[in-house]
């Protein structure tokens, strides 16, 4: 099964195409496509892991944003 994006990578590498290859028979990949296939799932995972980070960090403004607005009553009539 071949992804056309990372054949369209590949393609468009041109002059750094030897550079690339030899990047990746360094880090122990057999071939230039398995290099860029674990180079998009890399980008993938820590994009969703910063996705998953951003809405943890909402969700900790929130919290705190309701605490905040719960301490502003002063008085005990209201």
């Amino acid at each position: 099964m071949q992804n056309p994006q990372i054949l369209k990578l590949i393609q468009n590498l041109k002059g750094r195409r030897n550079y690339e290859e030899k990047k990746a028979s360094k880090l122990g990949f057999n071939s230039l496509y398995a290099y860029f296939e674990n180079k998009l799932l890399q980008e993938k995972t820590a994009l969703e892991e910063s996705v998953r980070e951003l809405e943890i960090a909402k969700a900790e403004e929130k919290l705190l944003k309701e605490k905040k607005s719960k301490q502003k009553k002063t008085c005990g009539c209201c």
